[in-house]
């Protein structure tokens, strides 16, 4: 036997023999014909194939720092698309819960009721004023006895006047969805 047997280069190589099973099934080490394992070339083959950050986690290491940037910045790149993937999951069960609204849904529905809302107002004097032109009327009459005509017209003006006022105060507001 030219090289070592699976459990000597485990025992050689820190890795289990598990682990030398499958390093020799995916090409990562080198065998003779004999089928015994060249330990050194062996050993360059795994170096050369293996993500450093993988080896110490196997060996108990946090994996977090690396010799290499390569394997450092992919490790904080598949953290972050790891957090956006959980994120993103939160995002839809908090959309089927019904605590997460859609935002240009949002505010194109408060956009609409508040038009809603001034197209009422804006309509109410036409409809209310003869009606309260009588009650003054009818009121005035009833206190001083005297018989006073008052216009549904100019009534509704007075209305129409004092309701655009309002409007126009209530048109600074704005909606802040963010």
């Amino acid at each position: 036997m030219k090289g070592m047997s699976e459990r000597e280069y485990a025992a050689h190589s820190g890795l289990s023999r598990g682990g030398v099973q499958k390093a020799r099934k995916n090409g990562r080490l080198v065998i003779y014909d004999d089928g015994s394992i060249n330990a050194a070339a062996s050993d360059v083959r795994r170096a050369e194939m293996t993500d450093p950050d993988q080896q110490r986690r196997s060996l108990g290491g946090d994996g977090l720092t690396s010799g290499a940037g390569e394997t450092s910045s992919y490790i904080k790149a598949r953290t972050l698309l790891t957090v956006y993937a959980a994120q993103d999951k939160q995002i839809a069960v908090q959309k089927k819960k019904g605590t997460l609204v859609d935002r240009a849904r949002a505010e194109t529905l408060v956009f609409r009721l508040a038009r809603e809302e001034r197209d009422v107002w804006v309509t109410w004097p036409g409809r209310v004023a003869a009606t309260m032109a009588a009650q003054v009327m009818a009121e005035v009459e009833r206190q001083s006895g005297a018989s006073v005509t008052i216009e549904t017209a100019l009534m509704q003006r007075v209305l129409e006047t004092h309701v655009r006022e309002q409007l126009d105060a209530l048109a600074d507001l704005r909606v802040s969805l963010g």
